[in-house]
């Protein structure tokens, strides 16, 4: 039977990569005062729901759709939280 899991999905530059959107911010925020912060990276986060016979399933989905579509390998890396969502008892919330 296929469960129900929600992948939350952490997109982020490789350290080696230059952020000129991370600079762009923390020079903004130097401007506005805030002369303690140091070096901000900018990424992605996406939240996504699919099916799958158990946990590893949906993890190999995931890692597929990440390498394929949401991150660039040559300059972007990513990691996700799994969770098994709760399965909705028929009738609930009638």
């Amino acid at each position: 039977m296929n469960q129900t899991y929600q992948a939350k999905i952490y997109v982020t530059l490789r350290p080696s990569v230059l952020d000129p959107a991370g600079t762009a911010v923390q020079k903004g925020l130097q401007q506005l005062g805030y002369t303690t912060v140091d070096r901000i990276r900018i990424g992605k986060y996406i939240e996504l729901s699919l099916k799958a016979e158990d946990e590893s399933m949906a993890s190999q989905q995931v890692h597929r759709i990440c390498d394929q579509l949401l991150a660039n390998p040559v300059i972007e890396t990513y990691r996700f939280d799994l969770e098994q969502l709760p399965v909705a008892v028929l009738g609930e919330g009638q």
